[in-house]
């Protein structure tokens, strides 16, 4: 991951506006903890500004969460993706990883890269790899292809999931609202119905 000013870069959340919000950490600093606004500059470099520094860690990571949510709802944009230590993985279908094998985009050199002894199942057997890499960053379907790797089912397809998250509360918040409201039109087509008037039965005499 990056680093800033000292601080490692923990957890970025990149917004598809092209801003996002980064969460960081240096154990010997008075504040430890810091989230800044960022940006990729034309030349692929992430630049961060307007920090918020703290010693908690938990109340930083609110923090983070809470200027994402906040420049959402300002800006109407979504999650693109989050980046973390070795958070998206993928497999070399095709041939063990060495030199040439694996993409390495600017800014973006995988974390971890690890070969298997054969090509064996992975993914619950659902195909064989050589090995796997880890990156902060997604890959781009380009990558994937022209390299002939898998991604990892586990990596999370960050937007969506998110918005997801942000659906499911507002369905919570729905069925008391509902209700009133359906409450509300029942009571007020009582009022606006005619009054039914039930006619009695005849009378045996009557006939």
């Amino acid at each position: 991951m990056d680093k800033n000013q000292g601080y490692a870069i923990l957890k970025v959340v990149m917004l598809e506006n092209g801003r996002g919000f980064a969460l960081g950490e240096c154990p010997r600093e008075p504040e430890p903890f810091v989230t800044w606004a960022c940006y990729d500059d034309e030349h692929g470099r992430r630049q961060y500004e307007w920090g918020h520094y703290g010693s908690d860690r938990e109340a930083l990571a609110r923090d983070l969460t809470e200027r994402v949510e906040d420049y959402q709802q300002q800006f109407s944009v979504k999650v693109a993706w989050v980046e973390e230590p070795g958070l998206y993985k993928y497999y070399s279908t095709q041939r063990p990883v060495d030199i040439g094998t694996f993409p390495k985009p600017p800014h973006n050199a995988p974390d971890e890269i690890v070969n298997y002894d054969q090509r064996v199942p992975v993914e619950g057997g659902a195909f064989l790899a050589w090995g796997h890499l880890t990156y902060t960053r997604p890959l781009s379907e380009k990558d994937m292809a022209d390299y002939e790797l898998r991604p990892s089912r586990d990596n999370p397809a960050v937007g969506k999931r998110m918005e997801r998250k942000r659906a499911a509360k507002q369905e919570e918040k729905k069925p008391s609202i509902s209700r009133q409201m359906e409450e509300a039109g029942r009571q007020a087509q009582e009022r606006q119905a005619p009054p039914v008037h039930k006619k009695d039965a005849p009378d045996r005499g009557d006939r």
